[in-house]
């Protein structure tokens, strides 16, 4: 790939989702795979799932929680115990078979998520109230039969977290689903820079099985909205499809309450989408792979160099990840794959810098240039990447409530979402004859009912009859 070819990306204002695609095509995050549906995670791609993965296992971790591993393969008579659940996932199920050369006894489904297989392990090894809680988390794959594909988004299979915990009572286990919710909420804000709105979904658009689902939304340049992650409150339906019970304390064989919740690669796709730009992808410090990138200028200056991996062996002493690009590339073509990839601070150092002790800074998110000295560059690479992981918040959330609007009829809502996407707030009566309507004539769908929802009266937006919740609606990946 050459610098020219580097620079050509289609603008997000022209085609937004081809400017997606080139950022992940582009940014070596992906390719595509021989199998329809199925991407391949390249190795820069895969670092930032890493990240992801490494600092949501610690804070589950710091909750109690402990990871597991369940089988890929589900048979179909276990599937077919919770009859909601398999209702709501029978047309995206993939399944096994033939092993061999023989025609398998009983059809194996490969894992769309994991609540019967650990439902049934549930079963077996809780007896007894002193066995509960159980908070397990497994790390995996899963696959489900996607008509339509985009990488991280939507593909057949992705990778992903579920947890899935088991509580002696409801009021643990809602508890729980709240405490994760907040968790996913409190990640995507301090590590990924994302602003969400947490929130409930209405019955329509729950988790098969679930009597509660939560959500975290966030809302993407272009305006659409995309659920980050979810935690379901099951009561004990799941209990009881799968004979779930324990001794409890008061000597009485009662059903275990159940929880799961889960966050999935679709996650990088929001992080592209919220902070990147034209240039290619703007990652946060707080989950770039390398945060600085190093980029000594004039051929076999030892001078120069020598100094390049003095600078880099000292932000790694403060738990900086950098490097130094001492390709036989062009400054210019460095540079440029410097900003493809998000690294958010590039440092220039040619034989004039190094004559005036000083060098260049150039922060990725608003491509400025910062000349600093030397002898404190390590002090203004940290000061600047705590105001790189700011200013990409703080630009997101401005951006999010500037296309955040209300309407009080089903024509406002209308006429607001055929001119322009965002999130917009409307009154509803809680039915869904009218959460249908809306679908059906504007194309728009409830995204959550707000935690924080105005509690003020109002009409439904619809029939007009008294309101029970202020909801965020709108078009959603």
């Amino acid at each position: 790939m050459d610098g020219k070819e580097l620079k050509e990306i289609t603008s997000r204002d022209v085609d937004f989702a081809q400017w997606y695609t080139d950022i992940c095509k582009k940014a070596e995050l992906i390719d595509y795979s021989s199998v329809k549906g199925c991407m391949i995670i390249r190795p820069y791609g895969y670092a930032i799932w890493e990240n992801i993965q490494k600092e949501l296992d610690r804070r589950f971790k710091e909750t109690g929680h402990e990871n597991v591993y369940m089988p890929m393969f589900i048979s179909e008579s276990l599937l077919q115990k919770e009859k909601d659940h398999v209702e709501g996932f029978a047309p995206e199920v993939a399944w096994v078979t033939q092993g061999g050369n023989e025609k398998l006894p009983e059809k194996l489904c490969v894992r769309p998520t994991s609540e019967t297989l650990f439902c049934e392990h549930y079963a077996n090894i809780v007896k007894s109230y002193r066995d509960l809680p159980k908070l397990y988390n497994q790390w995996c794959s899963v696959v489900r039969w996607e008509k339509t594909t985009r990488p991280f988004l939507r593909s057949r299979e992705f990778l992903w977290q579920e947890g899935h915990t088991v509580h002696a009572t409801s009021e643990e286990a809602k508890e729980e689903t709240l405490k994760m919710l907040n968790i996913y909420a409190d990640f995507c804000e301090e590590i990924l820079a994302i602003p969400v709105v947490k929130g409930e979904k209405t019955e329509k658009e729950r988790f098969a099985g679930a009597e509660s689902t939560y959500t975290i939304e966030a809302l993407m340049y272009n305006g659409i909205a995309l659920q980050s992650g979810t935690s379901h409150y099951f009561g004990n339906g799941f209990a009881k499809a799968f004979n779930m019970k324990f001794m409890d304390a008061d000597n009485k064989e009662k059903y275990m309450f159940q929880t799961s919740w889960g966050m999935s690669t679709r996650i990088i796709g929001a992080l592209i989408m919220t902070h990147s730009d034209d240039h290619g992808l703007v990652l946060p410090p707080n989950i770039a792979p390398i945060k600085v990138t190093i980029i000594p200028i004039g051929k076999n200056n030892t001078e120069i160099l020598d100094k390049s991996y003095d600078i880099a062996r000292n932000l790694k002493l403060e738990g900086i990840t950098c490097n130094v690009d001492n390709s036989e590339k062009t400054p210019g073509f460095r540079f440029a794959e410097a900003e493809m990839r998000g690294i958010p601070i590039r440092i220039e150092i040619g034989p004039r810098d190094l004559e005036n002790n000083r060098c260049i800074l150039v922060r990725r998110d608003t491509l400025e240039k910062i000349e600093v000295s030397l002898d404190n560059i390590i002090e203004e690479v940290i000061k600047l990447l705590l105001e790189i992981q700011n200013s990409l918040y703080l630009r997101a959330k401005i951006r999010r409530d500037d296309m955040t609007k209300s309407v009080l009829t089903i024509e406002e809502m209308k006429a607001l979402s055929e001119r322009e996407n965002g999130f917009i707030k409307a009154y509803w009566c809680g039915d869904r004859a009218c959460e249908d309507k809306i679908k059906e004539e504007t194309g728009i769908t409830s995204r959550c009912i707000p935690f924080d929802e105005d509690n003020q009266d109002g009409k439904c937006c619809v029939c007009g009859k008294d309101a029970k919740h202020f909801v965020y609606w709108g078009k959603q990946y």
